[in-house]
């Protein structure tokens, strides 16, 4: 019986995955007015139409966004497509009152309850995990300059080949995913590998559209972080790697510049730090 490995991925089976996991996440949403349901929807429509009308869009090209529109949904990328196409607007007028650390997307592949881990963790992996060992390390404090004792972060990230735990088969369940828990002083060092770049799921739907667009799917190597702390507010970002070839145009605009490391050489493979600084609630 052959084995299922995580290069068998599909955008549809990724896709479905994601599909699930928002839609648990979201059953708790906000209770939003129909004032302001009406307004922003009002304001899409008009925007849409606005479109239309400059480019005297023609039924064929209608009838191609219909259809492209409901395979989107039949492939469950609407979590896909929105966090990479939408996702850093959203951020980046959510997080525009901050004063402490950069924030950016979460993506479609965070997973609530990653294995619990002291603040000098390894991440669960594989016996023979490929890449590069990274150490990752640094400081969480407030704004103040306070450190912040028993701060949280939660860690995730893809794999050599730019796979996801759960989002890809053939992967242990908490592959390079783990929650760290800070010590006293608001310290942590994290062993890990680094991760690869990867072209997002391209056989689907969404890839269609990449495609056609004649843009590139690609997103650079990237650490995925939640980091929480008593008293202030959380804040969820990603972490870049200087020399990346696509830093400069990943395809989810969710670089910004105070987020790229800058890795020093270790012994046994990469060492880099970054502290972050949290804002109060």
């Amino acid at each position: 019986m052959t084995q299922t490995t995580e290069y068998q991925a599909t955008a549809a089976a990724s896709g479905g995955a994601a599909t699930e996991k928002f839609v648990e996440k979201a059953k708790a949403g906000p209770d939003t007015s129909p004032e302001r349901v009406s307004a922003l929807a009002s304001e899409v429509l008009s925007a849409v139409h606005d479109v239309i009308r400059r480019h005297h869009v023609t039924y064929e090209e209608y009838d191609t966004l219909k259809a492209w529109l409901i395979q989107v949904g039949a492939d469950g990328e609407w979590p896909l497509f929105l966090d990479v196409f939408v996702e850093s607007v959203v951020e980046e007028v959510a997080s525009e009152h901050r004063e402490g650390s950069k924030g950016t997307i979460e993506g479609p592949y965070y997973v609530p309850g990653a294995p619990a881990l002291d603040a000098d963790a390894t991440l669960p992996m594989r016996a023979d995990e490929a890449g590069t060992p990274l150490l990752f390390h640094g400081r969480v404090r407030d704004v103040a300059g306070n450190p912040l004792a028993g701060a949280t972060l939660e860690v995730w990230h893809a794999d050599d080949a730019g796979f996801y735990s759960q989002f890809a088969p053939g992967l242990p369940e908490w592959n390079l995913r783990g929650t760290v828990t800070a010590d006293a002083d608001g310290t942590f060092r994290i062993r890990t590998i680094r991760p690869a770049p990867y072209q997002i799921p391209t056989d689907g739907s969404t890839g269609a559209l990449i495609r056609s667009a004649g843009w590139h799917a690609w997103r650079p190597a990237h650490l995925h972080l939640k980091v929480s702390a008593a008293g202030c507010q959380p804040i969820t970002t990603q972490l870049y790697f200087e020399g990346d070839e696509h830093v400069a145009d990943d395809i989810a605009s969710a670089v910004k510049p105070e987020l790229v490391l800058r890795p020093d050489v270790a012994p046994d493979g990469e060492e880099a730090r970054y502290d972050f600084v949290l804002d109060p609630a």
